[in-house]
């Protein structure tokens, strides 16, 4: 475990390759049981690569947090502007315009170091700073540490979503919180 001190910073293009490198490392670890390889390798190579990486970057509707530890980026948070596409789940959420914690990810020889909770924390105030009244997320539903991480963040469950990981699809939890 490490225990060096932890940065949180706005990533910029030029850390795409990194945060595809976290993400496709940490990606699987957050998937249910009975989700494929070749379903994983799906993903990664659809949503995570680093040009999708360079894509979510360039785009004025997300923000892409970094966790740096030393020299190195250990985690990443991406926010995207957006309620949930459930209706219902939407109306549940409250206040509009909400924002979309989408991906928060952690390499796993920083869990338990605070890293989660620094990149959380950024996350919160950068929504308040922009005045968002509502932040949301989606999460599996069989991921109970994700969903402890994030009830004692304060957010609840208000619904739920269907999440495609290459050929599979699952059930997520929405869950929500209003600033």
């Amino acid at each position: 475990m490490c225990n060096l001190p932890v940065i949180v910073d706005r990533a910029g293009l030029w850390d795409a390759e990194a945060l595809s490198d976290v993400a496709a490392a940490t990606f699987p670890l957050a998937c249910p049981p009975g989700v494929t390889p070749d379903d994983i390798e799906i993903f990664i190579t659809d949503v995570l690569s680093g040009e999708r990486f360079g894509e979510y970057l360039s785009d004025p509707a997300r923000i892409v947090l970094k966790a740096i530890a030393g020299d190195d980026i250990v985690g990443y948070a991406m926010l995207v502007a957006g309620d949930p596409a459930d209706p219902a789940a939407a109306e549940a959420l409250g206040p509009h315009p909400a924002i979309e914690i989408s991906k928060m990810y952690v390499l796993p020889g920083h869990h338990g170091t605070g890293v989660s909770t620094a990149l959380m924390q950024a996350a919160l105030e950068w929504a308040r700073a922009e005045r968002y009244p509502a932040v949301w997320l989606g999460v599996n539903q069989e991921n109970v540490r994700a969903q402890r991480f994030y009830a004692k963040h304060g957010f609840a469950v208000v619904g739920t979503r269907m999440f495609t990981v290459g050929n599979q699809v699952h059930h997520d939890h929405v869950m929500g919180l209003v600033l």
